[in-house]
């Protein structure tokens, strides 16, 4: 079973694979000249090393902490995705999405949307969709980093300590990325080339990326020209198991009792019985009572913990126990060009242009039991049977078997497309001395375009015999359906049924949809240059987030489940997904049946779906925010003054936010086509802040840093939570509101860190970070009377429920925060000190630990907390470490790198019974090798995920019960390099 060998034999195969690189390439080299080690000041270091002494340069002459990577070649950045290489930057955490690819990064604990990203200068966006497991579509204001192809980047900073000349709005980092400028490049014309073949052992197929760099610098009229252009198609495919969530047996009113045993009604009333046939005999129409007493009896007596009065609340079960099966097509292009004019040494003035598209076609295929997941209404979990059952001390199921359980095949095809494009004008002056003048103006546009989302499902309906296994000791389990699902004829595909019985549907999900967000900065800067070792620099900007969401609703008569056609049987419109158990093995069926999305569309003629906007009930918000700021800020070297070296810069930045947001409150409708209609409503906020900063650094001796940070620092709340808008259920008496009033999330920060440069290109550092988190932001579930939510009488219509009714809301509120700390230890040592090839070996290594516990309130009443945890910050691993150990030479460049991340929690409270979802640890190794032919040609080799290692989500603490777990393979890359 291939997803159950251990870790420790996946990463042993691995190490050795890499260490049989690194070991072999230095013996073929020992015939290739090696340099003598006591000229190594006229040796031009090009290549892996010359970018990690180049970014140790930048990170040493900087008075922040900052930390960066550099492009080894040009227009080659040291890794395949951007998100990917952050891993080796210190304190800095991947976050991967769909197929494992890097999608966004926490760093030193905070999370993706505590991280602001600048581009060219100026602020991005990027928004990217995604599996629901994953998050789904982007609707905050993280950043998607695989929007982006890496070749049109030259270098990124990743800064932890801000400055009062940084703009404001990051608690974790602010990262800049630069494309290249054609006078970065050492000579007048350069041409580059790269062409690659990237292959997956899972998905099998061989996919092209390739890029081009063209930059032009033109003699004595100061003026140059940089083009380049990435290219990149992958197949991705990932296999697997998802329960969706976990869910205590009452939950869905219990089980079928056995026969001779009181019926198991689950409040449904007698009406209701008789419709759906349950008796003394059956559990529903045609569907008799199985479960033994032993069974019945041992579900019923598991209480947990403050539910001791109510059976079944400590045995839990998968919602939807399931095999999956996702495949990807993905196309990423994009380009840069940049036109750069210097006529004298004073002078600088660029235009950037950047242009990004990334189109995905997502197909997840799954074969699930959905009985679990349904309460007596939709014939669910108390008209199934269980006949064997087992539990483990802490009520998570260990083996079960059942009857009369609903088996469903079912497909989504998810279709978006992300763009990014931007314009902006960089200018520079030194108008004497003393004075110099900079400014920026910019423009950028994201666009996230969800097409299509369309899921499709036949059922077969009460099965019997269906188990769920976990007793081969593994983290998922082995699914038997009591049927064969690769026959479509065990399946339904028609109209539900009188009792309400399923048999096979759609649903469009909240598409098609479209999330437009507009970027607009303009600012300039002053430097006044008082002496050697003391200047001013002063400045204002203004920027401007405009992000408009919305989404389309089909009409209602465009829902309906309708028969297949006369002649037509679920064969013609179904296809087979097979090869799971190959790929993941454990009891994964060889192929399920399932429906073809586009033979169905053709069938039933969806082509032709009707939509409609706003005024049917669908979604358009909007949040236009306008930062104000201005600061001032002093840079100084007090050397000469106090006999040793200490600079740094001290300042404080004003900045002030008007917010306007607005959106639609859904509505009940007689008179539009879906039953829905929407109220608009609208809100405004407005807050000032002043945020001091200082960094000090001390040189007590050559070569030895000390760092000193403080700061106030803040965070917008994420964008989705800002809209005036709502969901409320007045039958159930359960809503969502958000809340455009929300304040930024404001924090106290202080850092400390020493460095020690003992050779060229090399260091060891520690650094101590604290941050005192003055609030945080949580949605609170809380009853509250409808009359003082500040919502319409009319959401209430024909409801029969009166205003002063007590609602049970989810609503987010600033509520109180808590510290963060943590120690960061980096090490960056070339082994120049040995003599012959062992001087060409190097290493990286480093090792953040990060705590933070949070206050969270699970209920309140009328705004007072009933029910609280405290937990770590939601996606804070407190553990996280990279290492990568190189060899490089004139011809051959090789290394391996492998990233590990502690467990974390993404996202408290979960469903009822457990207390969070949490992400299992990981650990990835990846390696890449270069040989160069000529001057000009290069050989790559490269190969990503050499563990095989699979990602884990759970749900609790303390059961870990999996949610999700899936391969994803390893990846290998064969690729030339042209330059001229």
């Amino acid at each position: 079973m291939l997803h159950t060998r251990s870790a420790f034999a996946r990463r042993s195969s691995a190490i050795a694979i890499a260490t049989t690189l690194l070991v072999a390439v230095p013996a073929i080299a020992q015939d290739q000249p090696v340099a003598d080690q006591s000229e190594t000041a006229d040796i031009v270091v090009t290549g892996f090393r010359a970018s990690l002494d180049s970014a140790l340069g930048m990170k040493r002459r900087e008075a922040a902490a900052i930390d960066s990577i550099v492009a080894e070649d040009i227009g080659k950045f040291p890794d395949s995705n951007l998100a990917e290489s952050m891993q080796r930057v210190p304190g800095v955490a991947l976050a991967r999405g769909d197929g494992g690819e890097g999608r966004n990064i926490s760093v030193r604990g905070l999370g993706a949307g505590f991280t602001r990203v600048r581009i060219n200068g100026m602020e991005g966006t990027a928004q990217t969709g995604g599996s629901d497991i994953y998050g789904a579509g982007n609707n905050g204001r993280s950043f998607d980093f695989n929007v982006f192809p890496t070749e049109i980047f030259s270098a990124l900073s990743v800064r932890k300590t801000p400055s009062a000349d940084i703009e404001e709005g990051s608690l974790g980092a602010t990262v800049d990325l630069s494309a290249p400028k054609p006078f970065d490049q050492k000579d007048d014309f350069v041409l580059s080339m790269t062409a690659r073949g990237v292959y997956n052992e899972l998905s099998k197929k061989v996919d092209p990326r390739a890029s081009l760099l063209v930059s032009k610098q033109f003699g004595d009229s100061g003026f140059g020209i940089l083009g380049s252009v990435a290219y990149q198609q992958r197949n991705l495919r990932e296999v697997g198991y998802s329960a969706v969530d976990l869910l205590p047996a009452n939950i869905n009113g219990g089980f079928c009792s056995p026969l001779g045993a009181p019926i198991n009604t689950a409040g449904q009333t007698p009406e209701q019985l008789a419709t759906r046939g349950v008796t003394a005999a059956n559990c529903s129409n045609g569907n008799p009572r199985t479960s033994t007493q032993a069974a019945y009896d041992t579900i019923q007596n598991l209480r947990r913990e403050g539910a001791e009065g109510t059976p079944g609340s400590g045995a839990f079960f998968p919602r939807l126990p399931r095999y999956l099966n996702s495949e990807q097509k993905q196309e990423r292009i994009g380009g840069s060009l940049t036109l750069q004019y210097q006529p004298d040494d004073q002078t600088d003035i660029s235009v950037d242009f950047l242009y990004s598209r990334f189109e995905v076609t997502r197909r997840d295929n799954y074969i699930a039991a959905v009985s679990f997941a349904r309460n007596a209404s939709n014939l669910g979990q108390p008209m199934t049977s269980v006949r064997e059952i087992e539990f483990d001390e802490n009520g998570s199921l260990v083996h079960g078997v059942f009857d009369g359980v609903d088996v469903r095949s079912e497909g989504l095809v998810d279709n978006f497309v992300s763009t990014f494009k931007q314009a902006n004008v960089n200018f520079k002056r030194e108008l004497n001395d003393s004075l110099t003048v900079d400014a920026i103006v910019g423009f950028n546009r994201s666009i996230w375009n969800g097409k299509k989302r369309l899921q499709t499902f036949m059922d077969a309906v009460d099965v019997d015999g269906f188990s769920i296994d976990f007793r081969d000791g593994g983290s998922t389990p082995v699914l038997g359906f009591g049927t064969d699902v690769g026959n479509p004829g065990s399946f339904a595909y028609a109209p539900p049924l009188a009792d309400g019985t399923v048999r096979g549907g759609f649903s469009f999900q909240g598409k098609p949809s479209r999330n437009k967000t507009d970027n607009l900065t303009a600012g300039a800067n002053l430097t006044w240059k008082a002496s050697e070792t003391f200047s001013i620099r002063a400045g204002g900007q203004y920027r401007r987030s405009d992000f408009l969401s919305t989404f389309l609703r089909p009409f209602n008569a465009d829902t309906v489940v309708r028969a297949l056609p006369a002649g037509t049987t679920l064969a013609d419109i179904t296809t087979t997904i097979g090869g799971v158990d190959k790929l993941w093995g454990n009891g994964a069926p060889s192929g399920w049946a399932a429906i073809d999305a586009e033979k169905w569309a053709d069938t039933f003629g969806f082509d032709a779906v009707r939509y409609c906007g706003v005024e049917c009930g669908g979604g358009r918000s909007r949040v236009r925010e306008e930062v104000t700021s201005g600061y001032v800020m002093a840079n100084f070297d007090l050397e000469d003054a106090i006999g040793f070296r200490v600079r740094g810069d001290a300042g404080v930045r004003y900045v002030k936010t008007d917010m306007l947001s607005s959106g639609y409150i859904q509505i009940a409708s007689a008179t539009t086509p879906t039953g829905l209609a929407g109220r608009f409503a609208a809100a405004r906020n407005v807050y000032d802040d002043w945020l001091p900063s200082a960094n000090v650094v001390i040189e007590p001796m050559q070569n030895l840093l000390v760092r000193f940070s403080g700061a106030k620092v803040l965070a917008r709340p994420e964008l989705g939570l800002l809209t005036p808008t709502s969901g409320v259920n007045p039958v159930t008496r359960v809503g969502n509101i958000n809340n455009p009033f929300l304040d930024p999330i404001r924090a106290n920060t202080f850092d400390v860190a020493v460095e020690w440069y003992f050779r060229p290109g090399s260091l060891l550092s520690a650094a101590f970070f604290y941050k005192d988190i003055k609030s945080f932001v949580q949605n609170v579930n809380s009853l509250i009377p409808f009359n003082q939510l500040g919502l319409p009488n009319g959401l209430l219509e024909n409801s029969n429920t009166d205003p002063s009714e007590p609602f049970n809301v989810s609503q987010p509120f600033n509520t109180p925060g808590g510290p963060l700390k943590g120690i960061e230890l980096n090490a960056q040592i070339p082994f120049t000190f040995f003599d012959g090839f062992l001087g060409n070996f190097g290493m990286l290594a480093n090792f953040t630990h990060v705590t933070s516990k949070i206050d969270y309130i699970l209920a309140s009443v009328n705004g007072v907390p009933t029910v609280t945890t405290t937990a770590d910050l939601v996606g804070l691993s407190k553990n996280t470490a990279s290492g990568t150990l190189y060899y490089e030479d004139e011809k051959f460049s090789i290394r391996t790198t492998g990233n590990f991340r502690d467990k974390f929690i993404r996202g408290i409270p979960a469903s009822p019974g457990s207390d969070l979802v949490g992400n299992a640890k990981t650990f990835y190794m990846d390696a890449s090798a270069s040989f160069a032919v000529t001057d000009r040609l290069k050989l790559i080799v490269e190969a990503q995920n050499l563990t095989d290692e699979q990602n884990r989500l759970y749900t609790d603490s303390v059961r870990q019960d999996t949610l999700f777990e899936t391969r994803i393979g390893r990846t290998f890359t064969f690729g030339v390099t042209y330059r001229m």
